[in-house]
């Protein structure tokens, strides 16, 4: 297993990851969000590659002058769910963050689905919107103290 940088050539892959986890993680609406991410408003994304597979994928965004780093857009196969596939995808991205002098905290926007896995490593509970992605899927902010 391998990180590496997305490309746009990998955009189909990413879509295909979203396609996979569908309804279990997230809503077939958000597909026009990640279509619209990708495309316009990546600043770091990264890839995880398992025997040549797109297996996982997930971003890096900045906020407030550099100050908060955002971790977006988490997908993984649900095949490799549960196998540390994205425990590892998480940790690389909080250690790439943790060097930016700047940052203070990290934060998450995820959903009742999988606010637990983002607790257990380390991320705090902030706020709960209800309906927030879409009928049955609400928004939870967390957050990471650096």
């Amino acid at each position: 297993m391998k990180i590496i940088p997305y490309t746009q050539e990998y955009k189909e892959a990413v879509i295909a990851l979203l396609d996979q986890n569908i309804p279990d993680y997230f809503a077939a609406e958000e597909k026009e969000d990640l279509i619209r991410y990708l495309e316009n408003e990546i600043e770091e994304y990264f890839l995880v590659e398992f025997d040549r597979k797109i297996i996982g994928a997930g971003g890096i965004n900045f906020l407030n002058n550099k100050t908060q780093g955002r971790i977006s857009w988490d997908i993984i196969h649900p095949n490799y769910q549960g196998k540390g596939v994205g425990s590892t995808l998480l940790k690389y991205r909080i250690q790439i963050l943790e060097k930016y002098k700047g940052i203070t905290e990290i934060i998450v926007r995820t959903s009742q689905l999988a606010y637990m896995f983002y607790e257990k490593n380390g991320f705090d509970l902030l706020e709960i919107k209800k309906e927030y992605w879409a009928k049955g899927f609400d928004l939870y902010l967390m957050q990471y103290k650096i």
